[in-house]
């Protein structure tokens, strides 16, 4: 076949296909729900491809979670524990050096292993974190040992133990009762002990101050038990360690020296008897001279006592009166 029925023929069964075809199509498309006709005729979506930094940041986030996940098992790191006591105590403690206030040469032989000992350092931490804390303390440092520093151990002949220092601003000066000789008025035990002289030692005279240096310098060891105090509040160093260390020197006067005369006034000082030897030397105990206990103390004659024990222990009698 050729000609133009041939190409009318071609023709007409290519518009009958395209009919077919549209048809077919329209067929399918009803048996589609509408929102997948509309999915279908959307674009297809654009996969999210990762920038160069996108790909840094998840790479750290990845090492910071396996460095998490390796500490889970692991212990938490807790802040350093304070410093033991003992460290505490050695700091502190290095800021103050008491042994250098002990001038005298044969207090500071006879004592220097006691400055040494654990209750000794507690004592000197605990001093210093007072003075560190800007607390006053009295006496002034340099005082604290001025009763020790005043009567060497081979001159001391008769030992007055009192129990704190005076706790009022300008009395204390390291000696037990005694007050600078500027300071006034007088205080009331002191008072009532120049009484007492009076009426026991022929010929005193009543001094206008209180200060006791005198007496030091003749072999009267003034010792305090506790040789610290805080301001205003009385006794508040009694627990600090110092009597450990006064008792030290109680003991070594009794082992070492010979025919020491032992004041004792009131119950507290007369506790220490039990450190005395009195096979060699003396005791002697009354009433305390505080106004408290004034009538019991009064007439003990303790003074002349004192000189009648020397001069029997073949030493030299204390001259009692004051300038």
């Amino acid at each position: 076949m050729s000609g133009p029925s041939h190409v009318f023929l071609v023709i007409s069964k290519l518009i009958i296909r395209n009919i077919r075809v549209n048809y077919i199509s329209k067929r399918c498309r009803r048996c589609v729900p509408r929102h997948f006709r509309q999915q279908s005729n959307m674009p297809p979506k654009r996969k999210n491809v990762p920038s160069k930094k996108d790909e840094k940041e998840s790479a750290k986030t990845k090492k910071k979670t396996k460095i998490s996940d390796s500490k889970k098992g692991a212990k938490v790191k807790t802040s350093e524990p304070p410093p033991h006591k003992d460290e505490s105590t050695k700091i502190a403690s290095s800021n103050l050096d008491l042994l250098h206030y002990l001038t005298e040469e044969s207090w500071r032989s006879l004592l220097k292993e006691e400055f040494s000992k654990d209750y000794f350092k507690n004592l000197t931490a605990q001093l210093s974190r007072d003075y560190a804390a800007e607390k006053e303390i009295f006496p002034p440092r340099e005082l604290i040992f001025n009763a020790l520093n005043a009567a060497p151990v081979d001159k001391v002949k008769i030992v007055i133990l009192g129990q704190d220092p005076y706790h009022d601003n300008g009395q204390a000066m390291g000696m037990a009762f005694s007050v600078p000789r500027d300071f006034q008025p007088v205080p009331p035990s002191l008072k009532n002990m120049y009484k007492e002289l009076a009426v026991d030692i022929p010929g005193f005279q009543i001094p206008s101050h209180g200060s006791l240096e005198t007496w030091a310098q003749r072999g009267v060891l003034l010792l305090n038990a506790t040789l610290t105090v805080e301001a205003h509040q009385p006794n508040s160093h009694s627990k600090y360690g110092w009597q450990k260390f006064t008792d030290s020197v109680i003991t070594h006067i009794s082992q070492d020296c010979r025919g020491v005369v032992f004041i004792l006034w009131g119950g507290f000082a007369q506790k220490k008897e039990k450190l005395i030897d009195d096979s060699k030397h003396c005791v002697i105990k009354a009433a305390h001279p505080s106004p408290l206990s004034f009538n019991k103390f009064f007439g003990c004659k303790c003074f002349s006592k004192a000189n009648d024990a020397l001069v029997k222990m073949g030493r030299d009698p204390v001259n009692w009166s004051i300038v």
